[in-house]
């Protein structure tokens, strides 16, 4: 597999200038109030002009407005929006054609039935990510530390690429990988200190394991199409975890 690798919720240059020089596929910023990994236009605008095209800008809201949308892509200048909200399919296709910009869409998953949604927007978003679904009491639908059943995703076909997310850090890494088959990954509280402050060591060693898994996967699958058709899953005991 090609693994893409976004890390999330950047706020420092310091986190920011780790993911980079480590090669992370994708940067994420977050653009809403209730997340402690917010950032204002003025950050964004400066974190934005320091990618230099070494990764994908990704810009990250939660059902926003068309006024929302507009100010944070000229702060940013991002390559992908993702819509980590309620967003109807619709709406997702409205903001792509608005904006002229691919999207990501975030599902969230606790359950096999949730997984019906994927044929609700893999005809209008350029990517699909699953993250856990939220507690009901949650003040924000992403970035809480927490996994869902990840057996859940195994064998999963869809028309576009997805992304896994939600409870990824250096230490399940390599299983998620070998459960799901995941062509990506997308890590926030992952790699960070505490909700909002990324460690540019962690973030330099999830990279690294996620890498180092995707190249073992590639050879066994080479020298096994057998293992290839099943994710090289055999016999992973699922580990789900929740972070605080």
């Amino acid at each position: 597999m090609s693994l893409v690798i976004k890390i999330c919720g950047l706020k420092a240059p310091e986190a920011l200038d780790a993911a980079l020089s480590v090669g992370a596929d994708m940067v994420g910023f977050v653009f809403f109030a209730p997340s402690p990994r917010n950032i204002s236009f003025q950050t964004a605008r400066a974190l934005g002009q320091r990618v230099r095209g070494r990764a994908q800008k990704v810009a990250l809201f939660v059902d926003p407005s068309d006024r929302e949308l507009a100010a944070s892509i000229e702060a940013l200048e991002p390559e992908m929006l993702q819509l980590h909200g309620t967003e109807a399919p619709d709406r997702v296709a409205m903001i792509r054609e608005r904006f002229g910009l691919p999207v990501m869409k975030a599902l969230p998953i606790a359950q096999r039935s949730d997984l019906a949604a994927i044929k609700l927007y893999e005809t209008v978003a350029d990517r699909l990510i699953f993250d856990a679904r939220a507690p009901r009491e949650a003040t924000r639908p992403g970035g809480l530390g927490q996994s869902f059943d990840w057996r859940l995703l195994e064998n999963l076909n869809t028309r576009v690429p997805f992304m896994l997310s939600g409870g990824l850090d250096v230490e399940n890494v390599a299983q998620a990988l070998r459960i799901t088959a995941a062509p990506g990954l997308d890590v926030s509280s992952g790699v960070e200190r505490s909700p909002g402050e990324k460690d540019p060591e962690k973030i330099r060693a999830f990279i690294a394991a996620a890498r180092r898994i995707a190249s073992e996967l590639n050879v066994a699958s080479a020298a096994n199409p057998k293992f290839a058709r099943s994710g090289g899953k055999g016999g992973c005991e699922l580990r789900v975890q929740k972070r605080h």
